[in-house]
Order: structure tokens, then sequence, then C-alpha cells
């Protein structure tokens, strides 16, 4: 599997340099998508907690790399590190506020991290950094060397993010931290007995699902060049956790499937109208949890499985 997850990230590069840029810019976005969601397979399909913060946490990343480019002379490439840093942070700070609570409360801290983030954007004491409700813009970082265009070079960027965090992400899942957190997300109880910190693996987890995250809001707003509170609001997390449910939520190859859904998905509701669009989003939920509870990615593994014993 190692190699045929290595193969496909090859060929995706590759194919890159086959489709004009504003496609491979449709792209970027579904592997920036695809990110976010991997942290999400940790939080919610691993550890078994629930969030709508990660509106909140994509904000972060965004604004991390638009006040470096902003207020430092910093390369905006040290916000490829920072935004991670700080989403890890601040997630790792909600989880040690909600863990070991139930599932509505932390829908509901997370809730509040996600409908108070926006309105932190406009305090007059951070509006200096922050530029208030005007957002801030940033220029893409310049491409090593000048040899690829923007939306080439920050298609590969990406997609190298993600192969590094899937690979770093099922690690962490075949270790005795993730075998931990599987643990409290089956049984919190059991788990304590057998000596598992259940709030600080639950912590833990919750800081990574805010790196991964912050990093996709930070290749985000590197694309778009623009950061504003309106572009963080609770729409994003609810987006976030449709991609999760269709794509898979326990599974890594579910992020890719979620990301290429979040993207390419709407363009196909589109031509309903907005009303009709968002009904037919509203049905493909309800079918999916009832007929697919696992999603895409369980729904392809168990069709694999079928044909080989076939």
């Amino acid at each position: 599997m190692r190699t045929v997850w290595t193969m496909g990230f090859v060929a995706a590069a590759a194919l890159s340099f086959c489709f004009p840029d504003f496609v491979v810019f449709r792209f970027t976005q579904a592997v920036i998508w695809a990110i976010a969601l991997v942290g999400l397979v940790i939080l919610c399909g691993v550890s078994g907690q629930f969030s709508f913060a990660q509106a909140g946490f994509f904000g972060i990343g965004g604004y991390t790399a638009a006040i470096l480019a902003v207020h430092t002379p910093l390369s905006l490439y040290w916000a490829l590190l920072l935004a991670p840093l700080a989403g890890y942070a601040a997630g790792y700070g909600l989880g040690r506020i909600a863990g070991g609570h139930s599932l509505w409360t932390q829908a509901l801290v997370s809730y509040a991290f996600a409908i108070a983030f926006p309105q932190l954007l406009r305090w007059r004491w951070i509006e200096p950094w922050t530029g208030g409700v005007q957002g801030l813009y940033l220029d893409f970082p310049t491409p090593p060397g000048g040899l690829l265009s923007n939306d080439r070079w920050g298609f590969l960027m990406a997609l190298s993010l993600l192969a590094a965090g899937i690979w770093l992400a099922a690690n962490l899942i075949n270790s005795r931290s993730g075998r931990a957190m599987t643990a409290v997300r089956d049984h919190d109880l059991a788990a304590a007995a057998q000596g598992i910190r259940v709030v600080q693996m639950q912590a833990a987890a919750s800081g990574l699902a805010g790196a991964y995250v912050a990093l996709a809001g930070c290749l985000s707003a590197f694309q778009y060049g623009f950061v504003g509170p309106t572009s963080y609001n609770f729409a994003l997390s609810v987006q976030m956790l449709f991609g999760l449910v269709i794509g898979g939520m326990q599974s890594l190859a579910g992020a890719i499937l979620g990301g290429l859904f979040l993207q390419f998905f709407p363009d196909l509701t589109a031509g309903f109208g907005k009303g009709l669009s968002a009904l037919l989003y509203a049905v493909l939920l309800i079918a999916t949890i009832v007929a697919i509870p696992d999603g895409m990615a369980g729904a392809l593994r168990r069709l694999a499985a079928r044909l080989r014993r076939q």
C-alpha cells in the first residue's frame, strides 16, 4: 500500500503538467480540503470527538500567513511552519477545556469558538494587526527559481504537504498514541482504568487537528491572496464536516475523496440554483449516513473485497 500511495502522488504531480493553470488551481483547492480533512479524521474518526472549531483553526492558519506577510520582513514560507504551531496551540487549549466532557459539551464549546473567532478579528485592540473588517492582502510566495507558474507551484507544494501529512497521520494511528486515542474513543472509562490519560489524549488529538486545518488555511490564503473575518464563518465548519462524512470519517483515503467532493460536487449542483443545491446537499448527507456510514472510502473498500472474492 505504501508503494501504491507513492505512485499515486507521483502520478498526480506529473499530471499537473498536462493541464492548464486554472484546472491545476481547482485541484490545489481539493488538496487543501484534503489536508484539513486529515486533521478531522484524527479528531473525529480516531479519537471520537466532535468539533465545530475547524473554521477558526482554518482562519488561524490564514491570518498567520497574512500577518507574517504584512507586518514582518520574514519570508512567507515561514508561515508553513508557524501556522501549524499556532493551530496546534489553539486546538490543544480547546481540547483541554472540552476534553473529558460529552459530545454535546464539545460541540457547544467548539461552536462558541467558531462564532467568536470572526468577531475577535474585528476587536479594536488587535484590528491594526488583522485589518478588521477590511481583512489583509498577501502575495503568493515566489516559486523557487521562477521555473513554475504560481498555480503549478502551489499544487506541488500542497501535494507534498498532503503526502507528508498522510504519512505522519498513518504512523500516528498505528503507534501506541494512536491506539490510546482509539481506546479513549471506544470506552473512556476502560481506557482510564488502563492508565491512559483521557483528557491529555483528547487534547493532543484536538491539537493535531488544529495543526492540519491551520496548515490548510495557510495554503488557502496563499492561493486566494486575501483573508477576512467573513471567510471563516460557521458554514465553513459544517462544510468540512460534510466532506468528512462523505469521504469516510475513519479513513485517510476518505480525506482525499472528501476533498475532491467538496471542490467539485458544487459544480454539479450549481445548475439547480442555490435553494435546490442546498436541498441536494442535505439529501445526499442523509443518504450517505444511512446507506454508507463509513463513507465513500468504506464503500470502495467493501467493493474491492467483494471483487477479490469473486
